[in-house]
């Protein structure tokens, strides 16, 4: 699927990507700890730090000091991260833009990020990703909803894990457990979720499938 128009402030998209021929590119804890690392620390544009350095500060016990480890402006910050799952060949975010061409720099940086780390990791050359990333609008809140459940389904279909929380690559723990530390995702705005009842909504697999329809065209698969 080909982008014909650009993204807009303020809208929310269903963005995938997957590796160069089926290739799985996350064989492992700590590369999709990188993944996940990655999209926490290009949310914001004009860093005052590398990657490096961030890394190190996430993987302390203590918190770090705010006013000189973290990013000083919120304002700054291209994209929202309202779900993900990231699975052995592939990734999807929804995401909502706040900045101009916010999720296209925001993709950019982890897509390249990644793929260098991969690239030395595994002695490999060449590109990495399929292509550019795909895209679809998300039209209503129904949609919204019902599309961060296929997301956060992904595991199951495809016969990875039996229960969506055992899969720790997803945004799926976030949504249904209170007092997570480092939380990527921000969907307060956008959806009003009840743990419990959310978590009920997504295993209810008849129903998923009964209502499958409504997001058919917001999907890659």
């Amino acid at each position: 699927m080909k982008r014909k128009y650009a993204l807009v402030n303020s809208c929310i998209y269903h963005v995938f990507n997957r590796s160069i021929a089926d290739c799985v590119i996350f064989n492992d804890d700590d590369e999709y700890s990188r993944m996940r690392e990655a999209s926490l620390f290009y949310l914001f544009e004009n860093q005052d730090f590398k990657f490096s350095r961030f890394k190190k500060i996430s993987s302390r016990k203590e918190k770090p000091d705010a006013s000189v480890d973290a990013p000083k402006n919120g304002q700054n910050k291209s994209v929202r991260i309202i779900a993900y799952c990231f699975m052995p060949t592939h990734y999807h975010f929804i995401l909502k833009q706040l900045q101009d061409r916010g999720i296209e720099k925001f993709i950019g940086n982890i897509q390249n990020s990644y793929s260098r780390y991969f690239n030395l990791k595994h002695n490999r050359r060449g590109p990495l990703w399929e292509g550019r990333f795909r895209n679809v609008l998300i039209d209503n809140d129904e949609q919204l909803l019902h599309l961060t459940r296929h997301l956060h389904l992904n595991p199951i279909n495809s016969e990875l894990v039996n229960r969506p929380e055992k899969w720790e690559y997803s945004s799926y723990r976030e949504y249904i457990l209170t007092g997570i530390d480092h939380k990527n995702c921000d969907f307060s705005n956008d959806l009003s979720i009840d743990p419990e009842k959310y978590k009920e909504f997504v295993n209810c697999n008849n129903e998923y499938k009964n209502e499958l329809h409504l997001i058919k065209h917001l999907t890659f698969e």
